[in-house]
């Protein structure tokens, strides 16, 4: 999908993109949706239930409502058609609203060359299109897969975001492997189950966000470099005069910020087929 850029008018501007949603169906055309599928979404500036700021940078940003999206795609072997392709603030990728046979309506995310009016089904008889969801054990090998689950059941949990994909590699026995987005290959139980294609709006890694008021549209606030602080507040802090730090890169806290493995969760270490570093 394009992107599109502006005229220079003003320093801002000059690399400020933003994507042309030529593939977005028209507000007039788009159908009146149920009430079950648009709720509230309250704002927490990133404080926990004690009022205390757990996550850093957040608040402020555009009044949004929160779109509900079926990730579990567990009306099996009813057909829906694409009633629209819209817009979610919610999130990077597109999302398709779908009208099924018995007259329920669903928004799914949206997988590239979905269109208004094609047909998607959620079934192991599917055909391998585009926004069919599938077990791993009927799709091929080599195919590109999105909005997949981790236990069957529990609904997709992994590539759900713009230009996503994942890719089924091999099929072992009770188990298939996935090649995940960081690289990694993974093996998952082949009821698990998977959408067909690449996610919609890859273009949106090429987006120039431009000037720093935009991003406070997004919810993100201003955020000070460690190296500007005191050494009571950082561990980057403190200096005569402007210092670059010394040391690792460090939060606040002391945790290292690159290279310094998080991950701890021994009980899934045997599904790791190759690690993505």
């Amino acid at each position: 999908m394009p992107i599109k850029s502006f005229k220079p008018i003003t320093p801002a501007r000059r690399y400020m993109n933003v994507a042309d949603f030529s593939v977005l169906t028209p507000k007039k055309k788009q159908p009146r949706k149920p009430r079950s599928l648009v709720g509230a979404l309250s704002k927490s500036g990133g404080r926990n239930v004690y009022g205390r700021i757990t996550v850093r940078h957040i608040g402020g940003g555009h009044k949004r409502k929160y779109r509900v999206i079926d990730f579990m795609r567990d009306k099996r072997e009813i057909p829906a058609k694409v009633a629209s392709i819209e817009y979610d603030p919610n999130r990077t990728v597109y999302i398709a609203l779908l009208n099924y046979a018995d007259g329920e309506k669903r928004y799914i995310i949206a997988p590239a060359n979905l269109n208004v009016g094609d047909a998607v089904l959620a079934s192991d008889t599917a055909d391998i299109k585009p926004g069919n969801n599938l077990a791993l054990s009927v799709i091929p090998t080599g195919t590109l897969i999105h909005n997949i689950e981790v236990e069957p059941g529990r609904g997709g949990r992994i590539s759900r975001s713009a230009g996503g994909y994942a890719q089924l590699m091999a099929k072992e026995g009770e188990y298939c492997q996935v090649k995940m987005p960081s690289g990694e290959i993974r093996l998952l139980h082949s009821r698990c189950r998977a959408s067909i294609g690449q996610l919609s709006n890859a273009d949106h890694e090429n987006i120039t966000i431009g000037k720093a008021g935009r991003t406070r549209w997004l919810g993100i606030r201003p955020t000070n470099r460690g190296v500007s602080m005191n050494p009571i507040d950082h561990p980057h802090g403190g200096g005569e005069g402007k210092s670059s730090g010394g040391g690792h890169p460090r939060t606040p806290w002391g945790v290292p910020t690159k290279g310094y493995k998080t991950r701890n969760n021994k009980r899934t270490d045997a599904f790791i087929v190759k690690h993505r570093r």
